[in-house]
């Protein structure tokens, strides 16, 4: 019976510990359009990761916006936050596509 107490003990030492340190749920939002999908992950006004990706798979510059945040032109767009960054005026995170020079597409979600 003691090694029972030892182990229940034990156990709850190692346990509560990772259930403190887990965060709340992000709520993440998503949209597409004919040619990109736009994803975030965010609580409230509090944006912790913007993806940009294509769907056909074709090359092209993306880009990823929110606020006064504007990734550069690149291959693939993502950013991601610390947790507590807020952008209190910013309703939109947004992502972008250009080929052969020329904005193919542009995507908002509304968080």
């Amino acid at each position: 019976m003691p090694h029972i107490k030892k182990f229940v003990a034990l156990f709850a030492a190692c346990v509560v510990p990772l259930l403190a340190a887990t965060p709340a749920s992000a709520a993440v939002d998503s949209k597409c359009g004919r040619y990109i999908c736009v994803m975030t992950a965010h609580h409230n006004r509090f944006v912790q990761d913007i993806t940009v990706q294509t769907k056909d798979g074709l090359p092209g510059t993306l880009r990823a916006y929110w606020g006064n945040y504007h990734s550069t032109k690149v291959d693939a767009a993502s950013h991601r936050w610390g947790v507590g960054y807020e952008q209190s005026q910013s309703k939109l995170v947004c992502g972008g596509l250009e080929r052969d020079g020329r904005s193919i597409e542009d995507i908002c979600v509304t968080i």
